[in-house]
């Protein structure tokens, strides 16, 4: 039986140096256009005529490898709520260019980390900032959907030391650990309508970390084929399937929270299942209302709610060297990480940092140079790479 062992790792960052405007808060300019502004001229790598643009995570992760693409609409649209935060919102090419670049970094990092015993490598992608409860402070105006492409030394989670495992962003928190405790097996029951033929579904505590035990309790599929599927279309269709999945189990409980009615969301998927499994079972249903009860009853938690879909979709390496998709209900606080039990403690620490950040950038632009020879972008010019090169930043 795997352990459960949540870890804690410190990961070094260097002292920003942000221009933020006057009047304007620290917390308002992190969730401000200024923010993104500042991520293309600073930390951009790439950009796509689609508005995707992938960025080096100055307050990372990881110092091994730790990058992330957003969908950057900041520039042409500019009402906060009209833009585009979940995957099934993006059009059809938008779709396209975002799963090419995610193929491209995660063959990567398979071939530049290939011994699962010394690499962890996930990619990680959350809808996040539309579906932040509407009257909690610091609310985010930039918006948008993006993707996390780290890998940790194994060494450095299995010499962490332990993290405290009743921290409520492991896995999830709050009202999303209905799910979890009172919905699991309705969830997975209707999950089995996706017609999948390279994915398998698998327990989780097949697939957990040895060095975590997690992920936990989350629905689970591993590619059973080599690795070389995911260069398969029909992955990537699979890996939608399970979004899409998830996306009606939300709407249909939310709607019913919401309005106390049993109805089958617009822009349903797999109506057909909803009715059946869904609205057809009296624990779904008790749940759902009991859950609306304590919303009308208490207005801390009502305002915790996530009323629109919210998910981290997850793509790890396990111990076996597989592939494996998870996906989870997202929490406010917790990051991608921590759905594999690594609690990340960012520090400033500009002596440590400045010793890792040449190989950490160099691994990025040797990443990025994939995405060149695809052509399906440009590179940037960041004051750390002006011509692809590393140059230590001005003091």
């Amino acid at each position: 039986m795997v352990l459960t062992t949540p870890k804690l790792i410190t990961t070094p960052r260097p002292k920003l140096s942000l221009n933020i405007p006057d009047g304007m808060s620290r917390n308002e300019f992190f969730n401000s256009p200024a923010n993104l502004l500042n991520l293309a001229n600073e930390n951009g790598l790439f950009r796509t005529p689609e508005d995707l643009l992938m960025y080096r995570k100055l307050i990372g992760h990881s110092t091994e490898f730790d990058t992330s693409i957003i969908l950057d609409t900041s520039r042409r649209i500019l009402d906060p709520l009209g833009r585009p935060v979940r995957r099934d919102q993006m059009h059809q090419k938008q779709k396209k260019v975002w799963t090419q670049m995610t193929q491209i970094l995660l063959n990567y990092m398979l071939e530049k980390y290939p011994d699962p015993k010394k690499h962890l490598i996930l990619v990680g992608e959350a809808s996040l900032d539309s579906t932040w409860p509407l009257n909690k402070p610091g609310v985010p105006s930039i918006r948008m959907i993006h993707n996390h492409f780290m890998v940790f030394p194994m060494k450095d989670i299995q010499n962490a030391p332990p993290a405290d495992p009743t921290d409520v962003n492991l896995t999830d928190s709050g009202h999303n650990s209905l799910f979890l405790r009172h919905l699991n097996d309705i969830y997975r029951e209707f999950l089995e309508v996706l017609d999948l033929q390279i994915l398998r579904p698998i327990p989780a505590t097949e697939c957990a970390l040895g060095s975590t035990g997690f992920p936990q309790g989350l629905p689970a599929w591993v590619l059973d084929d080599d690795c070389s599927k995911i260069n398969d279309q029909y992955f990537w269709y699979e890996y939608e399937q399970i979004l899409r999945g998830f996306l009606d189990f939300y709407r249909t409980f939310f709607t019913i929270v919401a309005t106390g009615d049993e109805l089958i969301p617009a822009s349903t998927y797999f109506p057909q299942q909803v009715h059946e499994v869904l609205l057809g079972s009296n624990k779904f249903l008790r749940v759902a209302r009991d859950l609306r009860e304590k919303v009308i009853q208490d207005p801390q938690f009502a305002n915790e709610i996530r009323w629109r879909p919210a998910y981290k979709q997850l793509l790890f390496r396990d111990d076996k060297g597989r592939i494996i998709v998870t996906i989870s209900q997202n929490s406010v606080g917790n990051a991608i990480t921590e759905l594999l039990g690594i609690v990340v403690n960012r520090v400033e620490d500009p002596e440590a940092f400045a010793k890792l950040e040449p190989g950490l950038v160099g691994r990025l632009l040797e990443a990025r140079e994939r995405l060149m020879a695809a052509n399906i972008g440009e590179p940037i010019s960041a004051p750390c790479w002006p011509e692809g090169k590393y140059v230590p930043p001005k003091k």
